[in-house]
Parts: C-alpha cells; sequence; structure tokens
C-alpha cells in the first residue's frame, strides 16, 4: 500500500481528531435554570409601577433583572415564586440582592391597582416592583415575552382566577434575556444562576 504524503497524512489526522472532539457533544450549561441567552424575544417592556411611575426594562440597565408575570389574588404559584425570590436574595447577601431587581407584572389589571400591588408585593421584600397597565398593555408585555394567561372562574367559587405561565426571566445587566426559571426552582439555584450572571459582568 503506497503511503500517503507527510502533508497528507498530517491533514487526515487533524481531520480525524477534530471529528472524535466533536463527538464528545456540546458543554454542560453551568446553570441551573434553562439558559435561552440569543433569544429574539423580551426585548422591550412598558408599563407603570406601584407607585404610579412609568417603567421600561431601560430603567434597570445595570442590573440584573428578575421578571415574572402573575396576581394578587393567584392561591399558590405567585406567593410561592415571590416568597422563592426573596429567599434567594437572603442567599445572595445584601450586596449581591442590591444587583438584582424583581419586577412582578400582573396579568389581572382590572383588580391589581398600584394601591393593591403596592401592599402585596413589597410584602415578599421591600425592593421588589409591582408593575401593571391597561388591559391591551398588559397583554402587549405578555406577547413580548411568550406569557400566556385567561381568566376561569371555577364552580361555587368567588370571583374568578387566573391561569398563567409559570416561570420567571431573568435578563442580564445589558437587559437580555438570559434563562428561564421554571415554578419551584429552589431559592439555592436561583442564588446560583444569579451569582454566575453578577460574576459575568
Amino acid at each position: 500500500m503506497k503511503a500517503l504524503p507527510l502533508r497528507a497524512a498530517c491533514a487526515w489526522v487533524l481531520a480525524a481528531v477534530l471529528l472524535l472532539a466533536g463527538c464528545s457533544g456540546p458543554e454542560p450549561s453551568p446553570f441551573k435554570g434553562t439558559d435561552i441567552t440569543g433569544a429574539d424575544f423580551g426585548r422591550a417592556l412598558a408599563l407603570r409601577d406601584h407607585h404610579g411611575q412609568p417603567r421600561t426594562l431601560a430603567d434597570f440597565r445595570g442590573r440584573l433583572v428578575v421578571l415574572f408575570f402573575g396576581y394578587v389574588h393567584c392561591p399558590d404559584v405567585c406567593p410561592t415564586t415571590l416568597s422563592d425570590m426573596a429567599q434567594a436574595y437572603k442567599i445572595l447577601g445584601p450586596e449581591a440582592a442590591a444587583q438584582v431587581q424583581v419586577l412582578f407584572v400582573t396579568v389581572d389589571p382590572e383588580r391589581d391597582t398600584a394601591e393593591v400591588l403596592g401592599q402585596y408585593v413589597p410584602y415578599f421584600h421591600p425592593d421588589f416592583i409591582g408593575l401593571y397597565g391597561a388591559p391591551e398593555e398588559v397583554a402587549r408585555a405578555a406577547r413580548e415575552f411568550r406569557v400566556v394567561y385567561r381568566r376561569h372562574t371555577e364552580p361555587g367559587a368567588a370571583g374568578y382566577l387566573v391561569d398563567h405561565t409559570a416561570g420567571s426571566y431573568v435578563l442580564d445587566r445589558q437587559g437580555r434575556l438570559r434563562l428561564f426559571l421554571p415554578y419551584a426552582h429552589p431559592p439555592q439555584d436561583i442564588a446560583h444562576d444569579l451569582s454566575l450572571l453578577l460574576q459575568a459582568g
């Protein structure tokens, strides 16, 4: 069998090495939540905070943003999520937590007024901010973040409930979507992921 020229042999070996390297699969994500870096949605938000002040995502540049859509009368998902976020703040410590902003966007604007949000959201942590708007403004924000919600009533229940996407988005200091945290994500894992993003700058 005729030997390959040295240059051809080296090229073949290099190709084999690269092929084998590709078989090892992608590097595992360092995050506990779902890495959605590069997502082409969740770029804009224009609502009012529970003090009545207009707010956009640009107001929070330089800080991480944890964004959650819910409502005050929510019986389980919303209070659990806000409690978990407050616990994550404690794990982070005051200095790191000061670089994170939790935003709670209501999907029930008819009942969740500025006053109602102002009593509810800061109850979990004084730095948390509630956001509201006219129904069409809330719907626009939900579409931007691919959040779905639907009002419904249950037999014998007073008032109505709102089914909604359960989970939180995390945006980095530049306002880019980075993570999706599913409902009941452990506070330790939330703090872990936020710490990684803070270290990344």
